[in-house]
């Protein structure tokens, strides 16, 4: 749970008004900068969310007539919204204080500008309150893909890793990954503080990866791209041979993520065939048009 009182205690920003309401709580991790709303757009109002207010949105209030001010934000500031924020350090428009007054909205100031700050709460709130869950495999980032490789206990996922590791490809979280939806499409993965940067290898035991190849061989977190499962190899079991074969996905905190079976047996080089696969499920995005990874390249 997170309260509008944890949010000032963590961004240090002014109370102008609206007191009683700091033990509201924001349940939406997405932010409102309601401009459109302002004139009479609500049809996307989401008042569940945090509203941020900079030049551009006071600005737009001030070219209003005086006398629907305090009626156009009344639509707007409902007793829903969590708090308000306006940035700049810039004036507060006594409108939004008669309003935070008595709709028990916090009201608060922050002399950060509009973009860093809608940048750090973003943050912010994605960590703490976007949807999460806790997959069993190791994430590493492969020629900037973020590759989840999961597959039995004892298949080679850290062994793996530890290949890909060495060919200059990066760690970011072994054995557990926490993974959080940032949005509709996206997907974040991390290691738990505890095990962050360290990659456990049987018979070598609990190595961290940054005094052993330093800190350039690790990341903190990474967009989840590409799935790929290890299994063992099963005699008689159909495998794709010739790349024929429809696209697979894995569903994951709703989102799905194109999948690559990989199946295992002595002799076979994963940590090549994983680097493969990311640049072929790269090629195959790109010929449909729908480049994958771009925020990754």
């Amino acid at each position: 749970m997170l309260t509008v009182g944890q949010l000032v205690e963590e961004f240090n920003v002014k109370i102008v008004a609206g007191r009683g309401g700091l033990n509201k709580e924001i349940t939406d991790y997405s932010l409102k900068r309601p401009s459109a709303e302002l004139v009479g757009y609500l049809t996307y109002l989401t008042p569940q969310r945090i509203q941020i207010y900079g030049r551009t949105e006071l600005g737009l209030f001030q070219q209003l007539a005086p006398e629907l001010r305090y009626e156009n934000l009344g639509r707007v500031m409902l007793a829903e919204v969590p708090c308000l924020i306006v940035t700049r350090g810039l004036p507060v428009p006594p409108e939004f204080i008669q309003l935070a007054e008595e709709r028990n909205i916090p009201l608060l100031a922050s002399e950060r500008s509009t973009t860093q700050l809608y940048y750090l709460l973003i943050r912010f709130l994605a960590n703490r309150l976007a949807p999460s869950t806790l997959v069993h495999g190791v994430l590493v980032d492969v020629y900037g893909v973020g590759v989840l490789i999961t597959g039995d206990s004892g298949i080679g996922k850290s062994e793996t890793a530890l290949e890909l590791i060495r060919n200059g490809h990066l760690l970011v979280a072994d054995d557990a990954v926490e993974v959080q939806r940032v949005d509709e499409e996206n997907l974040y993965g991390r290691a738990p503080q505890a095990i962050r940067h360290l990659l456990e290898v049987r018979g070598l035991g609990i190595m961290d990866v940054t005094k052993l190849f330093g800190a350039g061989a690790v990341r903190d977190e990474k967009e989840i791209h590409l799935l790929v499962e290890l299994e063992e190899w099963q005699e008689g079991k159909y495998y794709d041979r010739l790349g024929f074969d429809p696209p697979q996905t894995f569903t994951i905190l709703g989102i799905p993520v194109p999948k690559v079976t990989v199946p295992v047996r002595p002799g076979r080089q994963l940590a090549s065939i994983i680097e493969v696969a990311v640049m072929q499920n790269r090629l195959r995005k790109t010929e449909d048009g729908h480049p994958l990874f771009q925020s990754g390249y």
